[in-house]
């Protein structure tokens, strides 16, 4: 159940009308998890200042279960998440940071329990 949040001081208005399908997919692809248990937010518009700068930039958030526990998984996925985000919002490498967090079942409510009871 990968949860991805991309936060953004690019204006909505400057965001493709698709980026939120996109980024689910692109997510389930990467992650290799169904796109039906991918969780995408996206939030534009925030004061946001990377490497000192209040340039247009992005911080990607990406929490799952079991597939981004290592270095070598996250080097991957950071690859392809950076190939896809600097297309979409049209940002240097250098105006991007994603973070990568581990959970574990008990970490995560849905139906009205955790995941480790489901």
């Amino acid at each position: 159940m990968p949860l991805v949040e991309l936060q953004t001081n690019l204006p909505a208005a400057r965001l493709p009308g698709d980026l939120l399908a996109k980024l689910c997919a692109e997510a389930a692809s990467i992650l290799s998890k169904p796109v039906e248990r991918v969780n995408v937010v996206v939030k534009s518009d925030l004061p946001m200042v990377i490497s000192s700068s209040q340039e247009p930039c992005a911080m990607l958030v990406v929490s799952s279960l079991e597939v981004v526990g290592s270095a070598e998984q996250n080097k991957e996925h950071s690859a392809k998440f950076f190939e896809f985000l600097t297309k979409e919002l049209r940002l240097g490498t250098d105006r991007i940071v994603i973070l990568f967090h581990p959970l574990e079942r008990w970490q995560i409510g849905k139906n009205g329990t955790v995941m480790t009871f489901l």
